[in-house]
């Protein structure tokens, strides 16, 4: 018999897996976007949605399914548009056929996220199709167009980011700049745009400086807040450390302002890092009216560096705990109540290790009365030579604040990894394009690397003492305002005076109790 050959004709297109010979219509669905919530971009944005609805719904081949939406979204990460997300996954799962939007850059401004998205909507029959550059995703060129396009959005969101951070270091370098007064305790925007200070919101941050001035932990100021039911600067219930820790070391409520502190790392994936010098700093002084004054500004940082040293033994109970030392044995000396459910209660200081080693210490304990007493009477042998004390201590500040030696080394180790780093990055490019001896090219590249390392460790000491050494200046400034501030010796105890100027004091045996001051003299009262 003769062969013979039938065509069965084709039912489904591949593209979209749909029948060719009992056609249905597509269901089809409108995507809107528009990057900012500004009045005129929310007129585009109801006007789009207005536009694809009625599109849609005018053309007999196409069911109209609904206009997802993303109202003030910039459109270059993918993770962060609620609305693309829901429809991307309504289509996956057999909800939508097609999609209709403006263009490229309106679907997304990052060519891979746009290529990944596509090619998944493609595999499971979704079509887009981009309105303004005529693009069916199904189309055979339509790949190519949309690389094509999706690269020329992305290189307009660069150029758009890299407008912004010059926008953004211009307004910087000409002194202008912004809280984000929303979660800024202390302040709120005032009429010439600068911070103004709300007075309620003000006392609670002298407070919470008051309360680490006298002795207590960033963790222990966050409990008190909240077992007061004090809100956060959040309007949250709970306080916590980090966020006191935040307001205790930020120079804004001291009247200046450091700007650019971070910054971003990727326009694609709006990655922030901290400034470590990547790129510039800007620093106004007296840029708005000051809640905290810069000596007390300057003195908590200082008591935050020293308890930073001191670590975990810092108890944080009073002024004076990790400030006293036994004379014995080397431990601090702690707080204990006596008769605390007595009116003769007191609080005495003794050494912490007293009975744990094999001879106990012979050092007597002290009441805080007589702490306070012998330190007004050391201060006041300290005061006898008050203007040869200003002129030792003004001495001590210029010998610590000169750093030159230590900044040209830093500057000579930065050139010196510099040319690491291209040994290093040529020897790497050399291995990957031309065949090399790979023992050779180890020991070559473990050398370079081990450089690297021996000068970032220098590099990083150096910037380590250059940093302790202006804490140090800091702190022998903040000690030269109170002596001059003093127009006599103090009669009463003051907390910021005795955290200005001690050091730690020294307890013997015999009673005898030598102060030291920060200064570097020693006393004994």
């Amino acid at each position: 018999m003769e062969r013979t050959v039938t065509v069965i004709p084709q039912t489904i297109n591949p593209m979209t897996r749909m029948s060719l010979t009992n056609p249905t219509k597509r269901k089809t669905a409108g995507y809107a976007r528009v990057s900012t919530d500004s009045e005129e971009q929310l007129t585009s944005y109801e006007a789009q949605v207005d536009y694809y609805t009625k599109f849609i719904k005018k053309n007999p081949q196409w069911e109209f399914v609904k206009v997802y939406t993303d109202e003030g979204l910039t459109g270059v990460m993918r993770k962060h548009r609620d609305g693309f997300n829901e429809m991307i996954k309504d289509a996956l799962e057999g909800k939508i056929d097609l999609i209709i939007t403006k263009s490229v850059s309106r679907f997304a401004r990052n060519t891979v996220d746009t290529l990944v998205t596509v090619r998944e909507l493609k595999d499971n029959g979704v079509e887009v199709y981009f309105e303004k550059e005529n693009i069916y995703t199904l189309d055979s060129k339509g790949e190519l167009f949309i690389t094509i396009m999706s690269s020329l959005a992305q290189e307009e969101s660069r150029s758009i980011s890299e407008n912004v951070t010059w926008g953004h270091r211009k307004r910087f370098a000409d002194g202008k700049f912004s809280l984000a007064y929303k979660n800024f305790l202390g302040y709120e925007k005032g009429e010439d745009k600068l911070p103004k200070i709300v007075k309620e919101e003000a006392e609670l941050v002298r407070r919470i400086y008051s309360m680490f001035i006298d002795g207590k932990t960033p963790g222990a100021i966050a409990r008190q807040l909240t077992t007061e039911g004090i809100p956060t600067p959040a309007n949250k219930e709970k306080w916590r450390a980090t966020t006191i820790q935040s307001i205790l070391t930020n120079e804004k409520y001291k009247g200046s302002a450091l700007l650019q502190k971070g910054f971003t790392v990727s326009f694609l994936t709006k990655k922030r890092k901290v400034n470590e010098g990547e790129v510039p700093q800007y620093y106004i002084e007296h840029s708005h009216e000051a809640i905290i004054s810069p000596d007390e500004f300057d003195l908590v940082q200082q008591e935050m560096a020293r308890r930073e040293k001191i670590g975990n033994k810092y108890s944080g109970n009073s002024i004076f705990s990790c400030r006293l030392i036994c004379g014995d044995c080397g431990s601090f000396l702690g707080s204990k109540v006596w008769q605390s459910n007595t009116k003769y209660r007191r609080t005495i200081w003794q050494c912490r290790d007293k009975f744990k080693n094999e001879k106990k210490c012979e050092t007597p304990h002290l009441t805080e009365d007589e702490i306070k007493m012998r330190f007004l009477s050391a201060y006041s042998q300290l005061l006898e030579n008050r203007d040869e004390l200003i002129e030792d201590c003004r001495l001590m500040q210029d010998a610590l604040t000169d750093t030159t030696e230590i900044d040209e080394e830093i500057e000579r180790l930065d050139m010196e990894i510099e040319v690491v780093n291209g040994l290093i990055r040529q020897s790497i490019t050399e291995n990957a394009t031309t065949a090399q001896n790979q023992d050779d090219y180890n020991k070559r590249y473990n050398e370079y690397a081990e450089r690297y390392e021996k000068l970032k460790n220098r590099k990083d000491k150096l910037e380590e003492e250059r940093r302790k050494r202006n804490l140090e200046a800091t702190a022998i400034g903040g000690f030269m305002f109170e002596v001059m501030e003093l127009p006599e010796p103090p009669s009463a105890f003051d907390n910021k005076l005795w955290i200005a100027s001690i050091d730690y004091a020294t307890i013997y045996k015999d009673g005898r109790m030598v102060f030291k001051f920060i200064n570097g003299a020693e006393i004994e009262a």
